[in-house]
């Protein structure tokens, strides 16, 4: 699962703890993409993106647990109805899910 959170002025994309993803990617990292369904948008087996499609957020911290990662003011969430785990060295795409 993957929430949108507003604290304090600052909004933030979190991840759950229940997350996981496959630490065998170099350079992962949190995306925000324009599809409600990622992988829909995209073809096996690696599931690549489209420049344009998304916008990189931050490097992931971490391969699995809750994290939380802040958004620029100048991104409009409206744009992003998902996030993703993507490797921009492969642009393969790891994770997906909707934004809630």
């Amino acid at each position: 699962m993957v929430l949108i959170v507003r604290e304090n002025q600052q909004v933030f994309v979190q991840l759950g703890a229940d997350f996981k993803t496959s630490d065998s990617g170099p350079d992962l990292v949190v995306i925000l993409h324009r599809a409600a369904d990622v992988l829909a948008s995209s073809r096996p087996p690696s599931y690549p993106l489209a420049e344009g499609s998304f916008v990189v957020v931050a490097e992931l911290k971490a391969f699995q647990g809750a994290q939380r990662y802040a958004l620029p003011a100048t991104i409009r969430l409206a744009d992003y109805p998902s996030a993703a785990i993507w490797c921009r060295r492969f642009n393969a795409t790891f994770a997906a899910a909707r934004l809630q």
